[in-house]
């Protein structure tokens, strides 16, 4: 492990023609709310409609097309695999956030990618709930008068030298992150922290660094342990 990864703005216009070329009849109707605990504004549209498939197409695509979350996708359609076939009708569920914007400015779609970077490479292998506290280990950290304030800084930052995250150092931050770490960093973007706060996580099992082990402990999640400042 390590000690310790975006402006994401889909224009609805855009995606709606997207979607119309596509074949599929999108009606968007706008809607926003504000977080004021977390300082997170997010709008969705919502879409009604459903999608005919094309020869060549996948799930995943389809799910990536029209900004949507390929299990919502699924499980919308009661689909158990995905396998799909030309002349399918699917039915779409409503998109992810069309916009998230924190206090200090627009989340970037470069930053978001970093962030599902750094949570699948942290985190393969650890439950959702896992991944989700390793994206707010590093949006902890941007709230921290301790650490940089951007998600890039802190997850390049270095210490005499040494990366935070030790897989930027040995470069498995650089794999594609998978369809749930992407929606691991869209749940910590929107405010959930199953750490209760934590700045710092690490694999007791792997990590020799003696300090680390003197932090105090918010909570275990999986494999690994989570912990604050002194």
């Amino acid at each position: 492990m390590s000690k310790f990864v975006p402006r994401l703005a889909f224009i609805l216009a855009a995606a709606a023609l997207t979607a119309f070329l596509a074949g599929g009849a999108v009606a968007f109707e706008s809607k926003c709310a504000q977080d004021s605990d977390t300082q997170l504004e997010f709008c969705s549209g919502s879409t009604a409609v459903s999608y005919t498939v094309r020869e060549g197409d996948t799930l995943y695509e389809i799910a990536q097309e029209h900004r949507v979350s390929l299990r919502e996708l699924m499980q919308v359609n009661n689909l158990t695999e995905s396998l799909i076939r030309p002349g399918d009708v699917l039915e779409l569920p409503e998109p992810v956030e069309v916009e998230i914007a924190l206090s200090r400015g627009k989340v970037s779609r470069e930053e978001l990618m970093l962030l599902a970077r750094i949570i699948h490479a942290e985190a393969r292998g650890e439950s959702f709930e896992g991944k989700v506290a390793v994206g707010a280990v590093v949006l902890n950290r941007i709230r921290s008068p301790h650490f940089p304030k951007t998600i890039s800084d802190v997850i390049f930052q270095k210490n005499n030298r040494v990366y935070q995250f030790s897989p930027v150092g040995d470069g498995s931050f650089n794999l594609e992150p998978d369809e749930t770490s992407l929606e691991a960093a869209l749940q910590a973007l929107s405010g959930k922290d199953p750490t209760g706060g934590a700045l710092f996580f690490y694999n007791p099992e792997l990590s020799s660094d003696r300090w680390i082990r003197t932090l105090p402990v918010m909570t275990r999640i999986g494999n690994h342990v989570f912990a604050t400042c002194l």
